[in-house]
């Protein structure tokens, strides 16, 4: 039981809330200063709150009746309704405090003191040229609609209320061709334009063919969702779509979106290009094989040229038995292996890849020449993900560690080294999680332990990275100080960064931990010597 003196240190105070702005402008309201009066009542229950979007008109008269300035058309205005964001529009103070009390369709008069509106001290909004902001007004609001709005811009440039909840959670993005059914309106409700006849929309998401603000809209829909995107027009930019964009201060795009292809630009340059043909089961990515697994996939590879020569299918040059392979193991050509671990089961993707990602660094079919672009239509029938160690013993556990060695161990001899260390490091990671029970399981984990590190020693001194080969054979030698072969990579690694001492010292030790590592150690110092002389 926890005593007091525990209790009260353990005891966090709650944060209070933050005061907003619009919290302390409240508070200078003094009675009488606001007052309303129905003039037509609402329907429904609720009352518009912060985060929602109203739209509303608004005529300000003086006492007399005298129209100072109106949305409405019959008083001289545009004829199109204010839009607002409560708790984030700049707002006048009477209609940030009015307007919430109101009911959808209600229309009401509010009766507002100079620090109401715009003669309130510091009042976030300008008064238009010419109002009498040191008088008394009557503003009549007709409360149009409010809903719940996403703020897709900070400015509030663009907005999106949603009309039926879409499937997933998956959204369009820049290079995702996307379908939609799209209508416009102005402000006022003027029917500009309406794709909702025959096929749906078609563009390709960053290409400017649609408006940005329509864009940016589109860019937090889900599949099959219908919403507004109201766009003013800052972000009403020329487009296919669109072309004449002059004299709309906002447009509203009615849209729903039916399909979109993801599109994935793998290597950021436009050179390695996946495209989603058909969808898979499972949600993305966690339903991907991200780690390295045991694929099963039916493709057609194809020349990029004007015949799209077919060089290899699954289904006719394979028997009809679809390819099996592990990934993480340098099987395949590295673009295809990059994008298959971005599909889902039962995906089909279309792979359009440069020769640097596909054959030039790959064994090349017959009829593939070098510097060939190519294509792959993948279908990614399933995988298996590798196995579990949690509930093996410790020698099922050394066991499925000597397994991915020796793959790794294959991968170095062929050259492919960051294959290679992944292998090792991967065992490595998984050992973090081994605990030996007795003297000898001990000795057996910390030469498999010693000789990974060393391993992956190896693959960072081939890649040119002495530093980190240092540091994996430091890893080795903090444990085991006098050992042999960790003293002659840390000196080869020395050596190769020029640091020519360190090297000498290490293989010197070689021959006193271990005098039949003489022959190694002499070679070596042989060829440091070559080395300083070069230098």
């Amino acid at each position: 039981m926890a005593s007091e003196e525990d209790t009260e240190q353990s005891y966090v105070p709650q944060k209070k809330k933050s005061e907003s702005e619009d919290d302390k402008r409240r508070k200078k309201i003094v009675p009488g200063s606001l007052m309303k009066a129905l003039m037509r009542p609402g329907g429904g229950e609720s009352n518009p709150s912060d985060g929602d979007q109203i739209i509303y008109h608004c005529t300000v008269r003086t006492l007399d009746g005298v129209v100072v300035e109106s949305t409405r058309s019959e008083h001289g205005g545009k004829g199109i309704p204010i839009r607002n964001v409560l708790g984030k529009s700049k707002m006048i103070l009477g209609l940030l405090e009015g307007i919430p009390t109101m009911l959808k369709g209600e229309v009401a008069m509010f009766k507002m003191m100079p620090q109401m509106h715009y003669g309130e001290e510091d009042c976030p909004v300008p008064a238009p040229s010419s109002f009498p902001k040191e008088d008394d007004l009557h503003f009549e609001i007709e409360l149009i609609d409010f809903s719940k709005a996403k703020v897709v811009s900070d400015d509030l440039g663009v907005l999106k209320k949603v009309i039926d909840e879409g499937q997933g959670w998956e959204s369009p993005r820049e290079p995702y061709e996307v379908k939609a059914w799209i209508s416009a309106k102005t402000g006022d409700g003027k029917l500009i334009m309406s794709h909702t006849e025959g096929e749906p929309y078609f563009f390709t998401f960053g290409k400017c063919e649609v408006p940005k603000g329509l864009e940016m809209g589109i860019g937090t829909m889900t599949r099959k969702e219908k919403a507004v995107v109201y766009v003013t027009n800052q972000y009403l930019t020329p487009s296919p779509l669109l072309p004449m964009i002059e004299g709309y201060e906002e447009v509203h795009f009615e849209v729903e979106l039916v399909h979109f292809i993801q599109v994935r630009d793998m290597l950021g340059d436009g050179r390695l290009i996946k495209r989603r043909l058909h969808d898979g089961k499972g949600d993305f990515p966690m339903d991907c094989p991200l780690h390295d697994s045991l694929l099963r996939v039916h493709y057609k590879g194809m020349l990029l040229n004007e015949e799209k020569t077919v060089f290899y299918d699954t289904r006719v040059d394979n028997q009809g038995e679809p390819l099996e392979f592990s990934s993480g193991e340098g099987m395949v050509p590295e673009g295809f292996e990059m994008c298959v671990r971005l599909m889902l089961p039962g995906e089909i993707a279309l792979v359009t890849c440069p020769p640097d990602y596909a054959y030039d660094r790959f064994s090349r079919p017959p009829s593939v020449p070098e510097g060939a672009h190519v294509q792959w239509e993948i279908e990614l029938l399933g995988f298996e993900m590798p196995k579990d160690w949690t509930g093996l013993n410790f020698q099922e556990i050394m066991d499925e560690a000597e397994k991915i060695r020796v793959t790794g161990n294959r991968l170095f001899k062929s050259g492919k080294f960051e294959l290679a260390k992944a292998k090792y490091e991967k065992v490595l990671r998984e050992f973090n999680h081994v605990n030996p029970q007795t003297d000898e399981e001990g000795k057996v984990f910390l030469d498999t332990r010693n000789s990974l590190h060393l391993n992956v020693a190896a693959c960072f001194l081939k890649m040119g990275e002495c530093r980190k080969s240092i540091d994996a054979c430091n890893k080795v030698l903090d444990a085991t100080p006098v050992h042999a072969k960790a003293l002659y990579r840390r000196g080869m690694a020395y050596m190769a960064a020029g640091d020519f001492e360190e090297a000498r010292s290490d293989f010197q030790m070689m021959i006193k931990v271990d005098k039949s590592s003489e022959p190694d150690a002499t070679a070596a110092l042989a060829k440091l010597k070559k080395q300083e002389q070069v230098k």
